[in-house]
């Protein structure tokens, strides 16, 4: 299936969260309006709060809550890039300027606060207990996951287990406590594993290939300046396999570029990269991480729902942007 043919079986849920993320963003202070519309409407793919609507019809949920809790997950996710972009100093995203560059970065941390305040406002609604449990230890998981990428940075001794540690915590929970809201919502709890295990994975393999993609994909169809990752001597899982196995002259340039010349060196880098085999490894490595989040879904009879959730998978590592 591809992307619009997901989207289509579940067309009225998708359109019901928009308007419900629209309504949820209203505030009386009118700048939280302007940016939090501005990064709402940038142009994301959407995929994590299509994931707890997928996670919710695959368990024959029958309410509405997973609507309110899809609009707490894009909330979440869209409070972390406003913060993300503070600390990464970064002047684009999806093409377009980031709130940062465009408001300054107290507006921006503070729409942020909003956000994450507003989410857990709504995800009280539906007075499931578990559901507070999995999105207050979610939320705080990510925000380790942050400072862990901080310590990371400018290290190139940096190990693949730290990258790895860092993407589980700061990418693939978020997709985790995603896609266990379905069986949570539908009083399913021996799905949960299964379900949390194929978000995580999934989570793990969209990062990856955006790592990759950093140094292979055309500027315009990511959305964001090629080299970023490096700009912010970022190591990667692409420019940690040349530190494992490239030549001395290899590793030399990429431990240079990570400790201290960073952009400056991203053509030089970018080359090696793509001439090493990282590229390949990286894409290796996230492809594994999709057939985990496929095996994870053995449990589920077999249906158009459950076929998306298996595309999906197929999707994040076939993308190129």
């Amino acid at each position: 299936m591809t992307l619009s043919q997901i989207r289509k079986l579940i067309q009225d849920d998708i359109e019901a969260t928009d308007q419900l993320i629209l309504s949820k963003l209203s505030s009386d202070v009118v700048l939280i309006n302007q940016i939090g519309h501005y990064i709402i409407n940038s142009g994301g793919k959407r995929l994590r709060p299509l994931l707890v609507l997928l996670s919710a019809h695959a368990c024959d949920y029958q309410g509405k809550h997973h609507l309110t809790l899809a609009a707490v997950i894009e909330f979440i996710h869209t409070s972390t890039l406003l913060h993300d972009d503070v600390v990464d100093e970064s002047e684009t995203r999806r093409g377009n300027q980031t709130a940062n560059e465009v408001w300054g970065n107290a507006a921006s941390v503070l729409v942020g606060d909003f956000l994450y305040s507003r989410s857990f406002e709504m995800m009280v609604e539906p007075g499931i207990m578990r559901i507070m449990e999995v999105m207050s230890e979610t939320t705080n998981v990510i925000a380790e996951g942050e400072v862990l990428q901080l310590l990371n940075c400018h290290d190139a001794d940096t190990t693949s287990e730290r990258y790895m540690e860092v993407i589980h915590r700061k990418t693939a929970k978020l997709f985790e406590a995603a896609t266990v809201l379905g069986p949570i919502l539908a009083e399913k709890p021996e799905l949960e594993s299964a379900f949390a295990s194929y978000g995580r994975h999934l989570g793990a393999a969209f990062q990856l290939i955006d790592d990759a993609l950093d140094y292979m994909a055309d500027a315009d169809q990511l959305g964001k300046n090629l080299g970023d990752d490096l700009a912010e001597g970022k190591p990667t899982l692409p420019l940690i396999y040349v530190l494992e196995n490239g030549t001395d002259e290899e590793k030399s340039l990429i431990r240079k570029a990570i400790e201290t010349e960073g952009i400056k060196l991203l053509k030089e880098v970018t080359s090696i990269i793509q001439t090493s085999g990282a590229i390949q490894y990286t894409q290796e490595v996230a492809t594994q991480e999709a057939e985990k989040a496929k095996d994870a879904l053995a449990p589920l009879n077999d249906s158009e729902i459950k076929q998306a959730l298996l595309s999906l998978a197929d999707l994040a590592v076939q993308r190129n942007h």
